[in-house]
C-alpha cells in the first residue's frame, strides 16, 4: 500500500466531516444546471471545480461521466453541440471541453444576434 492509499484510508476510517464533505459536493455538482442567460465559462468552472475537489477527497470520478455531467447540465441551446460532440466521438480533457463551450457560446450568442437582426428587418420591410 503505498502513502496516498493510507492516507485515504485512514480518512475513510476516521473523517466523517471527510464524508460529509464528498456527499454535499456531490449532490451539488448531480444537481447542477446553467442557469438562463448566464455564461458557459463560470458555469463549467465551477463544476470542473467541485470535479476536483471530490477527487481530492478520494471520490475521484471516471472521466467520460464528469464530462457527461458537464454536457447535461447545459441549457438546450448547446443541444446542438452536445449533439455534435456525441457524433463525432470527440474526446477533450475538461478544460479542453470549457474552451469548446466558450466558442460555440460565441456561435450561439452570434446566431441569435442574426436571427433577431433578421427577423426586425422583415418586420420593417412589411411596414
Amino acid at each position: 500500500m503505498d502513502v496516498q492509499s493510507m492516507i485515504l484510508h485512514l480518512r475513510e476510517l476516521f473523517d466523517k466531516e471527510g464524508h460529509i464533505e464528498s456527499y454535499e459536493i456531490s449532490k451539488e455538482l448531480f444537481r447542477r444546471k446553467m442557469a438562463e442567460d448566464s455564461s458557459v465559462r463560470p458555469h463549467v468552472l465551477k463544476m470542473i471545480g467541485l470535479i476536483e475537489r471530490l477527487g481530492q477527497l478520494g471520490s475521484a470520478m471516471d472521466h467520460k461521466l464528469s464530462i457527461d455531467l458537464v454536457l447535461q447540465s447545459l441549457l438546450n441551446s448547446f443541444s446542438q453541440f452536445v449533439l455534435n460532440f456525441h457524433m463525432n466521438r470527440l474526446e477533450a480533457m475538461l478544460f479542453e471541453l470549457l474552451n469548446m463551450l466558450d466558442m460555440a457560446e460565441r456561435s450561439i450568442r452570434k446566431d441569435k444576434g442574426s436571427l433577431l437582426f433578421v427577423s426586425s428587418s422583415k418586420a420593417h420591410m412589411k411596414q
